[in-house]
């Protein structure tokens, strides 16, 4: 692990957009005492130097001429309590882009240096303020794009994942010192008389079952917090489009009588009971000679095949034909859910119509008028039931919703397995560290302890500028 740096760097911490308020923040030795270069408080005075940490003052940005920039309010963080475990200023100015640049420039050219991208957080990860999940839960809190996604990215931050990679670490690190300690010291360490193989195979049991957990949690946690994509499909003139301005509750859609309005994919993102929909609403799948009607055919079959949930819409007033068939074909193996729509009119197909057109597809049928709102009630049920097991919990229940963190999971998971079957084989206890040593290595990468330099700055080179 590389040493944070210590030069002082400043970027602005607010979006660069007209606003109330813009913050330009320093962080370094040296953020004190550049801030002092260019700040005086209402009585002419540079003086920030004196002032107790976690204290706001009033007072002007000057120019090196003494010309005011800008009428402001200066924080002062000194180290180790502040975000970067660092000195820190945050000169709270007027919003606007010229203003903030004006006085990130003037702190350019007191001393400080420009902040790479995610620099702030990572050295806050470098100084020790944060591990690396609690870090890269910083930008999923920037991200998140429903309240799923908020709170759970607030609880990685507070430690919830990372708390239980390092009581897992340390169960494993306390078998393998002892295990080390019997193997240097025979004569005082009996493992076989002691049996110890029974009591380690039981831990490594119960250790397997908490990073399983963490590993299937991960299916939930990625669709929870990326969303559902989700393809509405159907024939022409079936309500397709008019679901879509439902879900979306607008009139994103252009419907009309006339089979074959939607021509091209449209794609919106909707949250609806907690659970995020990136919709595509699909041409109508039918037979046809229109070279233009065609083209959208195709897509939306491409569509179909990327798809999480396929929303097959279906019109109960009309009977079924080959085109239905030749949808059902198309959407087989994939979790679907059919809206067997117009359920105001008097319909000719039954649910168990539909069924038995189903075979090998994953899903439900429920009636819905997409002119009363009827059905979609139940279609947020079936939903959670068939990707959620029926819940979605909002309380401090752990989800792996970082990637990253679900393939060192995984990995750490196998060396496990490898000792397990170690164990079960009755091999020399030296291949039990071997594979021990590898899971814990794996989980370490998780919270940032045998991490690569270029792991680390890959990381926070996706982090916004100023954080």
């Amino acid at each position: 692990m590389f040493a944070a740096r210590t030069d002082t760097i400043a970027a602005v911490a607010t979006a660069m957009s007209d606003s109330g308020i813009g913050i330009v923040r320093i962080s370094g030795d040296d953020a004190i005492a550049i801030a002092d270069r260019v700040y005086r408080n209402a009585g002419g005075k540079r003086i920030l130097t004196d002032y107790d940490s976690h204290t706001i003052h009033y007072g002007f940005i000057t120019d090196e001429d003494e010309t005011v920039i800008d009428e402001v309010m200066v924080s002062v963080m000194k180290a180790p309590k502040s975000y970067t475990a660092e000195d820190t200023v945050e000169i709270n100015c007027h919003g606007g882009v010229l203003m903030m640049r004006m006085i990130l420039e003037r702190v350019i050219k007191a001393g400080a240096r420009i902040a790479e991208p995610g620099e702030f957080t990572k050295r806050a990860f470098l100084n020790g303020r944060l591990d690396l999940s609690e870090a890269e839960a910083v930008m999923d809190i920037i991200h998140a794009k429903n309240d799923f996604a908020l709170r759970s990215s607030v609880n990685q931050l507070k430690g919830s994942v990372s708390g239980m990679i390092r009581d897992i670490r340390e169960e494993m690190i306390h078998e393998i010192a002892f295990i080390e300690a019997a193997l240097d010291d025979p004569e005082h360490f009996d493992l076989e008389a002691e049996g110890y193989r029974d009591i380690l195979l039981k831990k490594v049991k119960k250790i397997m079952k908490q990073i399983r957990y963490l590993i299937d949690s991960s299916e939930d946690g990625k669709l929870l917090k990326e969303g559902i994509r989700t393809v509405i499909v159907g024939k022409p003139n079936v309500g397709k489009s008019s679901l879509m301005n439902v879900l979306l509750g607008e009139d994103r859609a252009i419907v009309t009588d006339i089979a074959g309005t939607t021509r091209d994919i449209l794609e919106e993102t909707v949250s609806i009971g907690g659970i995020v929909f990136h919709i595509l609403d699909t041409a109508g799948i039918r037979y046809t000679e229109d070279v233009v009607e065609k083209i959208g055919v195709d897509k939306a079959r491409n569509a179909v095949e990327n798809a999480d949930l396929v929303l097959y819409v279906a019109d109960s007033s009309v009977p079924v034909d080959d085109n239905d068939r030749d949808i059902f074909d198309m959407i087989r193996e994939k979790k679907t859910i059919v809206l067997l729509n117009k359920s105001d009119l008097n319909p000719v197909v039954s649910k168990e119509d539909i069924m038995s057109l189903m075979q090998s597809v994953t899903g439900r049928v429920i009636r819905t008028s997409m002119k009363n709102g009827t059905g979609l009630e139940a279609f947020i049920g079936a939903v959670k039931e068939m990707f959620f097991k029926g819940d979605i919990s909002y309380n401090d229940e752990v989800y792996i919703t970082n990637m990253r963190h679900k393939e060192a999971l995984q990995n750490a998971y196998d060396s496990l397995v490898q000792v397990h079957k170690s164990i079960e084989e009755n091999m020399p206890e030296d291949f039990y560290t071997i594979d021990l040593m590898g899971a814990y290595e794996k989980l370490g990468l998780i919270i940032g302890e045998s991490v690569e330099d270029d792991l680390v700055n890959e990381i926070f080179s996706k982090f916004c500028m100023g954080k």
